[in-house]
């Protein structure tokens, strides 16, 4: 996924299903992904099953899908890496691991907040430079 591809919330993906489900087109719609994304995380085994097929061999894709979907979104735009995200897949895809996985998301919770530290801190850095560079204008 680019980062320019940004999905809605995961609440708004999965409204107004049809009972045959969305063509893989129609999700990179609703999604904002490119088909080319949706079609590279099946290829990565980074959904959690591969969609149905329509009689005619074309995917559909269901709610759960796009729940999945919107997840996957969320951990790639939280920085997660993808060997990541596949070993959470991989966790999610058997039961009774759910210690597992809160680990996991504590771990990244973590890389997360560290991130937002340097950020937080470059954005202080930058106002303080503002701050004195106006301070120069406005006194010129």
């Amino acid at each position: 996924m680019s980062t320019t591809e940004l999905a809605p919330p995961a609440a708004d993906l999965d409204a107004d299903i049809p009972a045959d489900g969305l063509t893989i087109g129609q999700v990179a719609a609703r999604t904002g992904l490119s088909i080319d994304t949706l079609r590279y995380y099946e290829k990565e085994g980074l959904t959690l099953a591969s969609p149905e097929r329509s009689v005619s061999g074309q995917r559909r894709y269901f709610a759960a899908d796009l729940r999945w979907i919107g997840s996957l979104v969320m951990l790639r735009r939280t920085g997660m890496p993808i060997r990541d995200i596949r070993r959470f897949v991989a966790l999610s895809r058997v039961a009774a691991n759910e210690s597992e996985r809160l680990e996991m998301l504590e771990g990244h919770r973590l890389r997360v907040l560290h991130e937002l530290r340097e950020v937080q801190n470059h954005l202080a850095a930058i106002e303080r430079k503002i701050a004195f560079y106006r301070e120069k204008v406005d006194h010129a």
